[in-house]
């Protein structure tokens, strides 16, 4: 066993890989907040600085390291990189770091990432801002939990968790 963190990634995205609409998440489901606090809890979670802004605060119980070009940029609670690299190096001695968005950070962070936590929402949704393609056939499907809800909104999802690792 290495002694080197296991980087994961979060994401709830539709079937057209839309993941947000001005700056908020373009739909309302309880259960995926419930299951990322649950993945996220203790953890050092890397975000851009508009994934920070549409959340607006550092969450509880999880070390907010927010990447951001703006060398100025300061945020009480928070840690500010500049780069994914700098963000990874203080993120020194967690077990498993999330990468939790948005899209330039998935698309910087995918080729290092070993685990994907998808809440794979069962429709196309209209939106701005879209997860990166990337090659499926390079992920095994390790699980997969089949979710329905009906308020606030009637909506399908699934819980996958895909690994790179052999």
């Amino acid at each position: 066993m290495s002694d080197k963190p296991k980087l994961s990634l979060i994401v709830a995205m539709a079937k057209n890989r839309t993941i947000g609409m001005n700056n908020t998440l373009p739909w309302r489901c309880p259960e995926d907040l419930k299951h990322f606090k649950a993945l996220t809890m203790g953890h050092h979670m890397i975000m851009g600085r508009k994934t920070f802004d549409s959340i607006g605060k550092a969450l509880p119980g999880r070390t907010t390291v927010i990447v951001t070009r703006n060398t100025e940029l300061k945020v009480e609670g928070c840690l500010v990189a500049h780069t994914l690299a700098e963000a990874l190096k203080l993120c020194a001695g967690d077990d498993e770091i999330f990468i939790v968005g948005g899209a330039e950070l998935y698309a910087q962070s995918l080729p290092l990432v070993n685990t994907m936590y998808v809440t794979e929402i069962q429709q196309d949704v209209q939106g701005d801002a879209h997860f990166p393609e990337f090659d499926k056939k390079s992920w095994r499907e390790i699980s997969r939990e089949v979710r329905r809800q009906e308020a606030p909104q009637p909506l399908a999802y699934h819980f996958v968790t895909y690994s790179n690792t052999l």
